[in-house]
């Protein structure tokens, strides 16, 4: 067995009907070299590469009285008659309609009593093609973790099994014992207190010293003061999704043309197309607003299973016009972002989430969702993710496009998620049903962003076509 960590039990602690704490991972595959392929052969197929993902086969348990935080267990078997099911995608099959199925399916939350992660197969794709969807709880996997469970889920052969938990005495489970476990992680936990009070004031402190030395500026977002925005509003349950594809060549491209990073243009981008955004639903975009960007504290390759990362909070400077502009401000309002991550100290936010109370923590998640102005740290979370480097290949089914996208959270009605994908970056928008009225204006607006940064570089505005995805979507 194996004790939810505090990352993890804020995943699980903060979702409420109205914020669902799922992430999605979608695989689109061509299955024309496939002789029959069917939902049974899939079944049959993908049973293996499953059983070896031992994440998936872990169940939470609960600790009486709300003590401490629940506990996975590992169950010997996956049941595919609940797990894996069958979706089709209305005609004519493209990505609009596919995207659509995705919002519905992102739209309900998942069973607390079994495994928490469903995969659905979606048929009726054009041009002999069939999507996978995953949807699989964040208390289970982060982004780094979910990387890694699909570079070994789409890889071209079987997977062994990986990321097993120890096998648990039989008695372990028994109320006696999960209140022992728990007494003797509370002493634990409050034996480190003293460090963490020590290490938080020295933190504090340096990024202090270090915001006087720097001065203001204008230009940067306040932390803790995100402005409000058509964005930041009381979340609904109903899920809407996006998706597009842009060739990692011309990103790269432009970030080394431009002398930053990758992450940086994909932050300025994201900051040019909410400009759009608020322009049309605000009617201006006058003041820098805050980005949460999950920063992993743990890369290994090996790591399926839990989450270990924390926050940074660059501003995104929409208020600005110029395209390198904001570029130039993404870079340094990011290069603050990590300097102030650094010194805080990369692990002290995920520490004191270890001490969140269980019993009283989910209710004050309940009534936070419900408040407009819950938005209190960010306007929204943006993610850029390094995933598979190979094409993947599943019994003779190429793994074409990759997306995924985490969850919204109480007060921000929009998730941005970047994954890299072989010679792809796979865009995806997660919004709620109030937000937008097509989203893929998000996703538009991201590329017309996109494109206005390298014209404005100097570069082609004509963007290298990403030839095996899907045909993209506009807005309607």
């Amino acid at each position: 067995m194996k004790r939810l960590n505090g990352v993890d039990a804020m995943m699980l602690y903060s979702e409420t009907p109205e914020i669902h704490m799922h992430t999605l991972k979608i695989g689109v595959l061509d299955v024309s070299g496939i002789d029959g392929f069917d939902f049974d052969m899939f079944r049959t197929l993908a049973l293996p590469r499953l059983h070896a993902l031992a994440p998936l086969r872990c169940q939470l348990v609960d600790i009486p009285l709300k003590l401490h935080h629940p506990m996975w267990v590992q169950n010997a078997e996956i049941d595919l008659d609940y797990h894996l099911r069958r979706a089709r995608v209305r005609a004519p099959g493209g990505r609009r309609e596919l995207d659509e199925l995705i919002g519905e399916i992102a739209s309900t939350p998942l069973d607390r009593s079994r495994p928490l992660w469903e995969m659905y197969v979606a048929e009726g794709l054009a041009d002999n093609r069939i999507a996978v969807i995953h949807k699989v709880h964040h208390v289970l996997a982060d982004g780094m973790a979910s990387a890694n469970q699909m570079a070994m889920a789409i890889g071209p052969r079987d997977p062994e099994v990986g990321g097993a938990l120890a096998e648990a005495p039989p008695d372990s489970q028994a109320p006696i014992n999960l209140l022992k476990a728990a007494g003797r992680d509370h002493l634990r936990g409050l034996s480190r207190l003293p460090r963490l009070l020590r290490d938080t004031a020295a933190g504090v402190t340096r990024v202090r010293r270090s915001a006087r030395e720097r001065g203001p500026n204008p230009d940067l977002a306040r932390n803790f003061a995100p402005p409000p925005t058509f964005i930041n509003h009381v979340v609904s349950p109903g899920r809407r999704f996006a998706t597009a594809p842009l060739a990692l060549a011309d990103v790269k491209e432009t970030a080394q043309h431009l002398g930053v990073t990758l992450n940086d243009i994909v932050l300025a981008t994201a900051a040019g197309a909410l400009r759009r955004l608020q322009l049309r639903y605000d009617g201006a975009a006058d003041a820098p607003l805050i980005a949460g960007v999950p920063v992993s504290v743990d890369t290994s390759p090996q790591r399926l299973m839990g989450n270990e990362f924390t926050y940074m909070t660059p501003s995104l400077p929409v208020h600005v016009d110029d395209p390198l502009e904001r570029v130039r401000l993404t870079a340094l309002a990011t290069a603050i972002a990590k300097e102030n991550h650094q010194m805080l100290g990369p692990t002290l936010l995920p520490s004191w989430l270890s001490y969140l109370p269980p019993a009283a923590t989910p209710r004050i998640f309940r009534q936070q969702a419900r408040r407009v102005e819950s938005a209190m740290v960010m306007n929204l979370t943006i993610s850029n993710v390094k995933g598979p480097r190979e094409r993947g290949l599943i019994h003779g089914a190429t793994v074409n496009e990759i997306y995924s996208v985490g969850p919204i959270v109480a007060g921000s009605g929009m998730n941005i998620t970047v994954w890299s994908y072989v010679d792809q970056l796979a865009v995806s928008v997660l919004t709620d049903d109030r937000t937008l009225e097509d989203p893929h204006e998000a996703t538009d607006a991201l590329i017309e962003s996109f494109v206005d940064i390298r014209r404005a570089a100097g570069l082609s505005g004509d963007l290298t076509p990403v030839g095996s995805a899907l045909p993209p979507a506009v807005a309607v």
